[in-house]
């Protein structure tokens, strides 16, 4: 008899918008679909839980038990699955998965989503033409993977790109690109690797781009090294609800590492490192959305300068006037030197 939790998946897999399925217990099940927690008038069978979470472990070649009590894994579609043993909840194992639009693949193929215009469109293909260093930042299920995968795909099929991810979360194709995932704990494997260690790598693999996934520890450090010293167009995205905060986030992980670099040094790097922050954010009505698109321009005193260029709005990012410090780099690239009179 089929599992009736890899049923429910299965039910689930065709009915579009959900970026969310929870499973709290037999019959606490909810999904999230456009931004709407919704519990479902289902039930699963109890005994069909620890081979689930087997399955899942086997999948992604991890162990998962007494001894390793979190899963982080992805199953076949490319969700991006986690789950925590019972041993730590009041309820069995909880298990949240995190699915992705896959309608979305493009650009051209958006639709709306986002809330960005067409101009928008072609000033963000722009930034990856001139290969400006771009961190997208955002709070949880704002669609930064999804946004991160959008702006791999404006990547030249000439260039090599090394990808870097704890999860199976990016999608592109690109001839010429290695991708790369750390090995925890709980994985099958012998001194596993973490992603500190892979971003270091990375420079012995001629990369003409560096992308991580999500940067959340002592990699910013590397990182940062990285997009300062050749390696323009690197991309990655960060856990935070602003701009300025995620800067902020990528110091404190940066000083984790840690090194005893004076804190102005540190924002030095990080000012000449990075050029564009997106932010991402949620809407009520709107979904997820586009809600500052932000340069990071030089140091001034102690601190970073950062000028938004487009600021949210209720017809999608509204031009603040601000036109970049760096325009005539995107004017190279290809950008219309009238696009901000324009706009």
């Amino acid at each position: 008899m089929e599992n009736t939790i890899w049923k429910l998946l299965k039910d689930l897999s065709s009915k579009k918008g959900i970026t969310e399925i929870i499973i709290n217990n037999q019959d606490m099940v909810y999904i999230e679909r456009d931004g709407e927690l919704i519990r479902l008038n289902v039930a699963i069978d109890p005994r069909d839980l620890a081979p689930f979470c087997d399955d899942v472990a086997n999948l992604n070649k991890v162990e998962f038990g007494p001894d390793y009590p979190i899963l982080d894994g992805v199953l076949q579609d490319g969700s991006r699955i986690n789950i925590i043993s019972g041993v730590y909840t009041n309820s069995g194992p909880a298990i949240t998965i995190r699915k992705y639009l896959r309608d979305i693949t493009t650009f051209d193929s958006l639709d709306g989503k986002f809330n960005i215009s067409d101009k928008w469109i072609e000033f963000f293909r722009i930034l990856v033409a001139a290969k400006s260093n771009i961190i997208v930042s955002g709070g949880t299920g704002v669609g930064k993977t999804t946004f991160l995968n959008l702006l791999l795909q404006e990547i030249s099929p000439t260039e090599r790109v090394i990808t870097l991810e704890d999860t199976r979360e990016l999608n592109f194709k690109n001839p010429n690109t290695v991708r790369m995932f750390t090995a925890n704990a709980s994985s099958k494997v012998n001194n596993p690797l973490d992603m500190r260690a892979l971003v270091k790598n990375t420079l012995r693999m001629r990369p003409d781009r560096i992308v991580i996934g999500e940067v959340r520890g002592a990699e910013a450090f590397d990182l940062l090294q990285v997009m300062n010293t050749g390696h323009d167009g690197s991309m990655c995205t960060v856990h935070s609800n602003s701009p300025s905060e995620g800067l902020m986030r990528l110091e404190n992980l940066f000083l984790f590492a840690g090194y005893d670099v004076p804190l102005k040094a540190v924002r030095h790097q990080m000012s000449s490192a990075i050029d564009y922050i997106i932010q991402l954010d949620r809407d009520r009505e709107l979904g997820r959305v586009v809600s500052k698109i932000t340069e990071v321009t030089t140091m001034e005193g102690d601190n970073i300068l950062l000028q938004d260029i487009g600021v949210r709005s209720d017809m999608g990012p509204e031009f603040t006037g601000l036109v970049p410090a760096g325009v005539q780099k995107l004017v190279d690239a290809g950008l219309s030197p009238t696009f901000f009179a324009d706009i």
